[in-house]
């Protein structure tokens, strides 16, 4: 009986691990199509929000990526050179969480208000304004085989897609939003 339970175990863990890794190189596959909407949350930042007076211009003052959220972010950027994966632009969130995930992921990237955090006040009160935005941004966006990355939050990614995303996953989805496949990084 306790073989049994044991054997249950093992093989349920290999089929969710093995089960992730397939879900994992159907949605590298689906971004190296490119034309694809890539939105990545930013790489691990522990703790939640950002403390009361943080600064958007000052990185001191707000919740910043760990050792192992830029380790993470390096992890993205070889991923996705090592799937060859065409990317148009990357986009970010002004706040530093994301701009760093930029900056160790891809090197080059633009600061893009409408994926700016919509969490905490008064940067709530812009959601829907920012939302406008994006969505307009991607209708009019062609990227002629390649993909448009967007660095983001939370709020942002949940707002536009409905995935729950963790620090440093990334959610591959068409012009729509509609997602294709997710990839987890840690």
């Amino acid at each position: 009986m306790k073989n049994n339970i044991i054997s249950l175990i093992i093989s349920l863990f290999l089929f969710l691990f093995t089960s992730q890794l397939i879900a994992s190189d159907q949605a590298w596959n689906i971004a190296q199509e490119g034309n694809k909407i890539i939105l990545i949350r930013h790489s691990l930042a522990p703790g939640g929000g950002d403390p009361a007076g943080f600064k958007i211009d000052d990185c001191k003052t707000q919740r910043n990526l760990s050792k192992k959220g830029i380790n993470q972010s390096k992890k993205i950027g070889k991923l996705f050179k090592k799937n060859k994966v065409p990317i148009d632009q990357v986009l970010s969130s002004q706040w530093c969480r994301c701009k760093d995930t930029a900056k160790y992921a891809f090197g080059n990237y633009k600061e893009f208000t409408a994926l700016n955090s919509t969490f905490q006040s008064p940067y709530n009160k812009n959601e829907g304004k920012q939302l406008k935005e994006l969505y307009s941004f991607v209708k009019k966006w062609n990227g002629k085989g390649k993909n448009l990355v967007l660095i983001t939050h939370y709020s942002i990614i949940t707002a536009v897609t409905n995935a729950v995303p963790s620090s440093g996953e990334i959610v591959v989805a068409d012009k729509n939003f509609k997602v294709l496949g997710t990839i987890q990084t840690d």
